[in-house]
């Protein structure tokens, strides 16, 4: 049975964790680096830190919080927003990160998903999907770029399994109907998207619960579970999410 990872996310602003409600509502979360530290003591298996702005403000991933985060942590990093280039890959990873999150880029340039697997390995190249309903499309759900706020009418499934032909290693799909609403991971887009690829699927975006982390693998297929609000605000510890999963027969790593 698969090692099922938990995977704390920070979303990055002006330098501090923040946490939205659908991609807006926006509220201060704390400080980076003590979150981040807090957590891998806490028993993560991984951290995420997404620059959330870094699209939208037409700029790169802020260097000097990749540092900073990854100084104090010994858990994989995978860090996200304004990477578009070989180049951006090679200075995160330089900086501290493990792995790459791409997103707006990737639909820009799929090209781009292929040459980094190629060159840095599929392993350290997630692919982000943030999605919504849309009965236009085949599989019911737009992909959607730009922090959230721009549909490009594109069929997200599909997307997956290209990401995955490209090479990619690990798919994160968020749902815009889910994210921040504590209302549980949009289960019908992360199994829609597991059910698709092969590569470890990262459930993301609204579980507010002990029972979503359990849904998010039983009935989303995911492998990893993202989760921030939760995290951010002490509902829940890590711990407990993850003695809760092995109660319920799942193989979580106790440390």
């Amino acid at each position: 049975m698969d090692v099922i990872k938990i995977m704390p996310c920070l979303d990055m602003k002006n330098g501090r964790v923040v946490k939205g409600v659908h991609f807006v509502d926006i509220r201060d979360a704390g400080d980076p680096v003590e979150n981040a530290a807090f957590y891998e003591k806490e028993g993560a298996d991984e951290l995420a830190m997404l620059d959330i702005a870094a699209t939208l403000e037409n700029r790169k991933t802020r260097l000097e919080w990749v540092k900073a985060v990854s100084s104090v942590i010994n858990i994989p990093l995978t860090v996200g927003g304004g990477i578009e280039s070989l180049e951006d890959i090679e200075l995160v990873l330089a900086a501290g990160a493990h792995k790459v999150s791409m997103n707006s880029a990737a639909v820009k340039n799929p090209k781009l998903v292929g040459d980094a697997a190629k060159r840095f390995g599929s392993e350290r190249i997630t692919i982000a999907i943030d999605a919504r309903r849309n009965k236009a499309m085949l599989s019911g759900f737009e992909l959607v770029i730009a922090g959230g706020t721009l549909p490009v009418g594109k069929d997200a499934i599909t997307w997956a399994k290209q990401c995955e032909d490209l090479g990619a290693g690990i798919i994160l799909p968020t749902s815009m109907d889910g994210d921040g609403t504590l209302q549980g991971y949009d289960l019908e887009f992360t199994k829609a998207i597991s059910d698709a690829v092969k590569v470890p699927v990262v459930a993301s975006g609204g579980a507010g619960k002990l029972e979503h982390f359990y849904e998010g693998v039983i009935k989303g297929g995911a492998k990893i579970l993202l989760a921030a609000s939760v995290f951010h605000f002490r509902t829940f510890s890590i711990r407990q999410v993850k003695e809760y999963l092995r109660d319920k027969g799942l193989n979580v790593n106790l440390y």
